[in-house]
């Protein structure tokens, strides 16, 4: 039986779900758990690793002449089975980025090639596609949906799926101060690059109105500003400021960064979206080009209130590891626009929920139960782990979730006594902690979901 209960408390806001593991048949919107292990017909999942020769796999991420220096991604090492009596609790922070699945999309449909291996973030690739979760009830800002069915590609484990749903806005978008951050280096001189960037802001200029105000921030070899903040109605003075944006030169992207967030300080609406959208390759080559100076800039300026969406845009010169940080520390979201629809989707038919943050610093934290479960691995989200003492700290920054968002998080669970828990490593009996007697008081609970955010 899948049991599912959550609470409330104040003021450090809890969300909390426990879902249990019993046999019985389940409720409808639920998954049933088969108590009799079935013979295991499919293979374990694959590591994370690229069939191309190496000389090949290292071509792809390769510079092709001057100016082109190819793309850059973080390392992405895949999360290892977790003793649950080591280690209980699984920590985390959301993401509600989707880059890396257009990102992976390019490369499949335009390139006829696989996609470097460290570009495929899985979290991003699940949390592309809206899913039909129950909303939230009340004032709650997000609902918890949990399931828990065999594992597809080993049926003796377990696979539990985490959703949030986040409010929906039903009443008017609130007034927005939006400054469009575009680079116009020599860089983005593709028709997937400057072109596309003129094409995604004219869909998102129709989603404005007279309450919403629009400034342009351009940066080559310098920043300036090419249209003072102007009323989101005034769609043909917007156009035109556009239109008349060519490319050419060096990428100072960290003067046009500073540019921007001045400009959206200086026409900042109390109680409104305050937000500066960067569309851009990445590659910033002039000027303050350190990821951390960049980033450190970032955090700074969504505390006062100015958060960064980035927009992604082509290959060969695409630095999506600083693209990605950028986003994370900025309060922002992170999308990759490799086509129109794209654009379509990202800057009109989500609108609100690229633009308008309802809960920040959103971490979430399970907690196993020994009774139950001998090991359990995180599916995605590397580069958003947190300390198990990090979720009750409200200093540590965590991912947003926007205005009708849905979030997914997927565990690969060892129930105890299955034939798969004989591999796990265990580490040596510690010399200074005094053994307590092992007990359990979770009765037939699988885990809890906790939830913390602002």
């Amino acid at each position: 039986m899948l049991r599912k209960w959550c609470a409330w408390t104040m003021p450090g806001i809890y969300l909390v779900a426990v879902i249990g593991c019993g046999n019985t048949t389940a409720p409808s919107d639920s998954a049933s758990i088969e108590s009799t292990p079935r013979a295991n017909h499919s293979a374990p999942l694959a590591k994370r690793t690229s069939n191309l020769p190496l000389h090949e796999s290292l071509q792809q991420d390769k510079g092709h002449g001057p100016g082109v220096g190819g793309d850059k991604y973080d390392l992405i090492v895949e999360q290892s089975f977790v003793p649950v009596r080591e280690q209980p609790l699984s920590t985390f922070s959301i993401d509600v980025d989707t880059a890396s699945y257009s990102k992976t999309r390019m490369y499949l449909l335009q390139q006829n090639a696989l996609p470097p291996v460290d570009a495929v973030r899985i979290e991003e690739l699940v949390n592309y596609f809206d899913y039909d979760y129950s909303p939230p009830v009340g004032d709650q800002p997000f609902s918890v949906n949990v399931e828990v069915a065999n594992a597809p590609w080993h049926p003796q484990h377990r696979l539990a799926r985490i959703g949030l749903k986040g409010r929906e806005i039903r009443q008017q978008r609130p007034s927005s101060n939006l400054v469009f951050l575009l680079d116009v280096s020599g860089s983005m001189d593709y028709p997937n690059k400057l072109p596309l960037v003129k094409q995604g802001l004219r869909l998102l200029t129709s989603q404005l109105s007279e309450n919403d105000r629009v400034a342009i921030v351009v940066y080559a070899g310098a920043a300036g500003l090419v249209l003072p903040p102007t009323h989101g109605d005034s769609r043909h003075q917007i156009l035109e400021a556009l239109d008349q944006l060519h490319a050419g030169g060096s990428t100072n992207g960290g003067e046009g960064i500073q540019l921007a967030y001045q400009v959206a300080q200086q026409n900042f609406i109390k109680g409104g979206v305050n937000r500066v959208i960067l569309c851009s390759d990445g590659d910033f080559n002039v000027g303050t080009t350190s990821t951390g100076a960049l980033v450190r800039l970032a955090e700074q300026q969504a505390q006062a209130g100015v958060y960064l969406s980035v927009l992604g845009f082509g290959m060969g010169n695409h630095n999506d590891a600083m693209m990605e940080e950028l986003s994370n520390k900025a309060n922002g979201n992170y999308a990759f626009i490799d086509s129109e629809a794209e654009a379509r989707k990202v800057l009109c038919e989500q609108i609100n929920s690229t633009l308008v943050t309802i809960a920040k610093d959103v971490k979430i934290q399970i907690e196993f139960n020994p009774a139950h479960v001998a090991a359990y691995r995180l599916i995605g989200y590397e580069n958003r782990h947190l300390e198990a003492h990090e979720f009750n700290d409200d200093k540590k920054d965590a991912g947003e979730i926007g205005a009708g968002h849905t979030v997914t998080a997927l565990y690969e669970i060892v129930p105890v006594g299955e034939a798969g828990e004989a591999g796990i490593p265990t580490i040596d009996p510690l010399k200074y902690q005094k053994v307590q007697p092992e007990t359990t008081t979770g009765g037939d609970e699988l885990l809890t979901v906790k939830l913390r955010y602002k």
